[in-house]
């Protein structure tokens, strides 16, 4: 093409025909920052008689994509629209936290200091695919990890360089908050569109919740319940499935224990100062978990603990005090960080791997292998799907599901240790009076044993207590018991 001063002016952009008889659009676009590599912009235009004219529409379009760009709207940065986004949106805390340290460990040194208007989907894929490959942008070169900043004397701390990628879970994560941002930016007219809607993140990773089985359930509870207050924590995690910080946040008043009912209504977490406070749960809204009563045995036991440690304090009870307190008191929470740190330690001496979070996993698995439908055990564990709208209603949370699942929860629960200062459950009391009459030779082998009606009118217990009672002793082949037949004594018990 000749311009007006007789100079041959270049064409931007190529077409060039494939063997198939389609035409491909070539426009060059830059140099990736990420890669280093030169951009083109392509586009493949199907064979056809208007396939040429098509194809110059493509040229055309593409160019003013280019050409966008280079003369975008605003000169700002990323870093620049990070920080204005982060000023008007309206996000909880801990979200914004979260949101904070993964732009400043990752997105902020690489991409930070690029013009809103560079960023594409190509580009944005690059910086994903590096995250992927190494989390600390290594580059593929090799280099030394100093513990400490500046001139220093190398120790053993500082060790070279091995590439962790980031999970794939965590540049989705990425991937939303730039999207967000970046749709906040076409809103203001600072760019033209959003070029994270066009890239693609990972795929998401599959589920894959891994709860602790049922012999591990029990050695974590028994190593737990070396602390008895801890291991209420420990009980009521896995009975209830409620997060850390819902526990952490925990408050007697929310429990009534008469009834046998958990009222979940706030979450504690540390602030960006590292100061514990408070905030609604998770789905924002209070939910109501029915307890079994073994359940309401540990935290009546719990209670009395505590009413004990306040009668030598010389105070008295405060119904606003905390369920769960590293202080005497109960004046103040646990940090949510301090559980699940004292949690893995445990795990890590049992030999287990296993964290804080698949406590709730066991409570929910447990819950579905008993054929607990899944809306009653989405309103135990506080899912905003799954039944969200039975969830609203109260009566749905004490419906005759969920105290279903408190108790088939508790049957499935491995033994809990008790503390030899500390009452035994009902059906253990029975239990033991019938070892004692065995140990006696008030019963021998071969006598019927009382029957269950018998032993409830007896002790003033239930009779699923007596049927507990005596399955107790028949786990530990004290008994023998046939269909259709009398319960009889089996032999002498050790000891």
């Amino acid at each position: 093409m000749a311009s007006s001063n007789g100079r041959t002016k270049r064409q931007r952009g190529e077409i060039e025909t494939l063997p198939s008889g389609s035409l491909r659009v070539k426009v060059y676009a830059g140099v990736d920052p990420i890669s280093g590599k030169r951009h083109y912009l392509t586009e493949v235009i199907p064979a056809g008689r208007t396939a040429a004219k098509e194809a110059e529409k493509a040229r055309t379009r593409l160019l003013a994509q280019v050409d966008e760009r280079r003369n975008p709207r605003t000169r700002a940065t990323l870093d620049q629209l990070l920080d204005r986004w982060l000023e008007v949106a309206d996000i909880e805390a801990t979200t914004r936290m979260g949101y904070v340290n993964k732009l400043n460990k990752h997105v902020r040194p690489t991409l930070g200091k690029l013009p809103v208007g560079r960023l594409d989907a190509e580009t944005l894929e690059s910086f994903y695919a590096s995250l992927r490959r190494c989390r600390d942008w290594c580059g593929g070169k090799a280099f030394v990890m100093h513990r400490v900043k500046g001139e220093h004397a190398c120790t053993a701390r500082c060790r070279p360089h091995v590439c962790k990628p980031l999970s794939p879970s965590s540049v989705r994560q990425i991937h939303w908050i730039l999207s967000g941002a970046l749709s906040r930016a076409v809103r203001w007219r600072w760019i033209a569109v959003n070029p994270a809607a066009q890239a693609e993140p990972p795929a998401p990773p599959h589920p894959d919740p891994q709860p602790p089985n049922p012999a591990d359930a029990a050695r974590i509870i028994n190593e737990a319940w070396r602390d008895p207050d801890w291991g209420a924590l420990v009980w009521l995690a896995m009975t209830t499935g409620a997060r850390r910080g819902e526990l952490a946040a925990l408050r007697w008043h929310h429990l009534d224990l008469a009834a046998g009912v958990l009222t979940l209504r706030r979450s504690a977490y540390l602030d960006a100062d590292g100061v514990l406070q408070e905030k609604d749960t998770k789905t924002h809204q209070q939910r109501r978990v029915a307890l079994d009563p073994e359940t309401v045995a540990v935290l009546t036991e719990l209670h009395t603990r505590y009413v004990d440690r306040l009668a030598q304090l010389d105070a008295t009870a405060d119904r606003a005090d905390y369920v769960f307190s590293p202080e005497p008191d109960n004046s103040r929470g646990y940090r949510p960080d301090t559980i699940t740190q004292r949690y893995g330690r445990l795990a890590k001496r049992l030999g287990i791997d296993s964290h804080l979070h698949a406590l709730r996993h066991y409570s929910a698995t447990e819950l579905i292998n008993a054929g607990v439908d899944v809306r009653t055990v989405a309103g135990r564990l506080g899912h905003g799907g799954g039944g969200t709208t039975t969830l609203r209603v109260y009566a749905a949370w004490l419906s005759e599901s969920d105290q279903r699942a408190a108790g088939t929860l508790a049957a499935r629960m491995p033994t809990r240790p008790t503390s030899p200062t500390l009452p035994s459950s009902p059906y253990r009391v029975v239990a033991e009076e019938l070892r004692e009459q065995i140990r006696a030779g008030r019963l021998k082998p071969g006598d019927p044993l009382p029957t269950v009606l018998d032993l409830a009118a007896t002790h003033g217990v239930s009779v699923g207590t007596a049927h507990q009672a005596v399955a107790s002793l028949t786990a530990d082949g004290l008994i023998n018991v046939a269909r259709g037949r009398r319960a009889t004594v089996a032999g002498q018990p050790e000891g």
